[in-house]
């Protein structure tokens, strides 16, 4: 077996272009996503198309779950939730917050139990991320009969061991890789390269490979509407992989 997981595109469809045609070229022709498809100020329509086209395995998101919320709420003061059309919506309501792909890969966008919990990182108190305890990642993990456990949210590509051998991978964000957050404390993320990323999994002899793939392309026009739209954190993020 051997598939691509993305996850967090943030409406970001210069980067999932990219991804995609990079995932093309090496011939994969399985692909997940793990959520947070849509949220922000930059081009949530041509994503959402883009994606709908594909009808890959996914799962839904907290930005998401929120989206969905305010638009069945009738709040249309966002400006990314305003745009969507009623199949936009309909497709976001019909991700499940969970799935189990072709048996044995379990998704997830944050933490099985909570799809806004950190789960393979810890907040420490200067808001920088650090990978979480093992035992507290294994908690979350218990009872989940699958090999390969995939989740995202947090947008750090990670591989985390568990002690029984099951693999958790986060295949990081493919169009947003630095943002700053209030909750569940202030904290902030920064990948330091504006390259979109993802994972490639492979299963050879019962034994999983990942690799994970940065994948450059021209940021300028997502960083200029995310500036646009009143977020310079955004444009400096997906222009250089800091937020600031």
């Amino acid at each position: 077996m051997r598939f691509a997981a993305i996850a967090d595109i943030h409406g970001n469809s210069d980067a999932l272009a990219a991804v995609l045609a990079d995932i093309a070229a090496l011939d994969i022709d399985d692909v997940v996503n793990l959520g947070d498809h849509l949220s922000g100020p930059l081009e949530p329509v041509r994503t959402a198309d883009m994606l709908m086209a594909r009808s890959f395995p996914s799962v839904r998101g907290d930005q998401d779950r929120h989206m969905i919320d305010l638009h069945r709420a009738g709040d249309l003061s966002r400006r990314d939730v305003r745009a969507l059309r009623q199949e936009h919506v309909a497709w976001l309501a019909a991700q499940p917050a969970t799935l189990l792909y072709r048996d044995e890969v379990f998704m997830c966008h944050a933490a099985p139990d909570d799809d806004a919990a950190f789960w393979l990182e810890d907040i420490l108190a200067d808001g920088t991320p650090r990978p979480n305890a093992l035992a507290s990642i294994e908690t979350r993990a218990a009872g989940i009969d699958a090999s390969l456990i995939l989740c995202g949210h947090s947008h750090i590509p990670r591989l985390i061991r568990l002690g029984d051998g099951r693999l958790i991978v986060n295949p990081g964000s493919v169009g947003l890789p630095g943002y700053r957050l209030a909750t569940p404390k202030r904290y902030h993320v920064e990948a330091g390269t504006p390259d979109a990323c993802y994972a490639i999994a492979e299963r050879r002899l019962e034994q999983w490979s990942v690799t994970f793939r940065y994948v450059p392309y021209d940021p300028a026009a997502m960083a200029a509407l995310a500036r646009q739209g009143g977020r310079p954190d955004w444009a400096n993020a997906i222009a250089t992989g800091w937020v600031a």
